[in-house]
């Protein structure tokens, strides 16, 4: 790689929303698993080292599955940033969607993608909408 690609690369983010199979409800098998496994490396592969994850994507199975890998590749958490954003709130039977960026819902949200994800921390936090 050239000096001229790694500053690309240094700048370009991996998006994460198409990772974990499908938007509905279904649970994720080990094919998505591997799909991001093969994402992961691909992206690594030509310097990408900066993933982008919202709470919301794919139900929360694009960070889940992301989370599965990390926990089957030892040090790779160390090798790599995390991003995720939160403040939607996806609609759901009885309840319309809508944007919260309160404190209870930021930290809400963000627990529940540090659980998916399995890590202890993001290394950046974006809030995805404002409260209108």
């Amino acid at each position: 790689m050239t000096a001229q690609s790694e500053t690309a690369a240094g700048r370009l983010i991996y998006g994460c929303m198409g990772l974990g199979g499908p938007w509905e409800g279904s649970e994720y098998a080990a094919a998505e698993i591997e799909r991001a496994a093969a994402a992961i490396e691909a992206a690594m592969g030509i310097g990408i080292t900066l993933f982008d994850h919202a709470d919301i994507y794919r139900s929360g199975k694009s960070e889940a599955v992301f989370g599965e890998v990390l926990a089957q590749t030892p040090g790779l958490r160390d090798k790599i940033q995390l991003q995720t954003k939160c403040g939607i709130r996806l609609s759901r039977p009885g309840v319309d969607g809508h944007y919260d960026l309160s404190k209870d819902a930021i930290l809400e949200r963000v627990n529940g993608s540090l659980d998916r994800l399995r890590t202890d921390y993001v290394d950046v936090l974006l809030l995805h909408r404002p409260t209108p």
